[in-house]
């Protein structure tokens, strides 16, 4: 009974925490845009791959976390430092002229929307501490057992609700009528803008829980 409340709860944290524009949702759909929602879809599964990864993490650091502040501490600051590549990283392909058309995927585009999934992924490491602030709250009263059972189901019901999530904006994007060109330049100055505001309130909390 405690696995299964444990499975729906992360399971409906992870499906709603990705809900908000970040950056592996607008990926997803900027790349159901200009590659197609197969190639979109590669990409979600890509990244939620490496929210199993994170998830695990995040299960063995929610035992920890809280009593360890300079591991905390750690994980803001090097967020900074991520936010602050990507930012300009997307900023400067936003400079570029036109994105390319919408073609066909090969065996090798295929493969390439996977990996694109699992580098973004990565970049992100929000997940991480969410994810423990999800395990920390769900253990509040120090009732859960991590046995491989409750880990098992806590990371493939944020990798699950983190994909559906994923999914959906790959479906949806798909029905906007909209223009590639128009729509890759502008996301890409979304995406810096939001890298940037990821930044000044990962620093704020940084400093704030230093």
């Amino acid at each position: 009974m405690e696995t299964t409340k444990l499975f729906i709860i992360t399971f409906f944290a992870a499906f709603v925490g990705v809900i908000p524009p970040g950056l592996v949702n607008m990926t997803v759909a900027k790349t159901c845009v200009e590659r197609g929602k197969k190639s979109g879809i590669l990409v979600a599964i890509g990244a939620s791959v490496v929210v199993l990864i994170q998830a695990l993490i995040a299960i063995q650091l929610a035992r920890y976390i809280f009593d360890d502040r300079w591991m905390y501490n750690m994980l803001l600051r090097t967020g900074v430092v991520i936010f602050l590549l990507l930012g300009i990283y997307f900023f400067v392909k936003g400079r570029k002229r036109a994105s390319k058309k919408t073609v066909r995927l090969s065996k090798h585009g295929v493969l390439r929307s996977f990996l694109k999934g699992i580098m973004i992924s990565s970049f992100n490491i929000l997940p991480i501490p969410y994810f423990c602030m999800v395990g920390a709250a769900l253990n509040l009263k120090g009732t859960v057992d991590y046995d491989l059972v409750t880990i098992w189901s806590f990371i493939i019901a944020a990798a699950t609700g983190t994909f559906l999530t994923l999914y959906i904006y790959a479906i949806s994007f798909l029905k906007i009528d909209i223009k590639e060109e128009r729509f890759a330049k502008r996301s890409n100055y979304f995406m810096a803008m939001l890298m940037g505001i990821l930044m000044v309130v990962t620093l704020f909390r940084a400093f704030i829980d230093a």
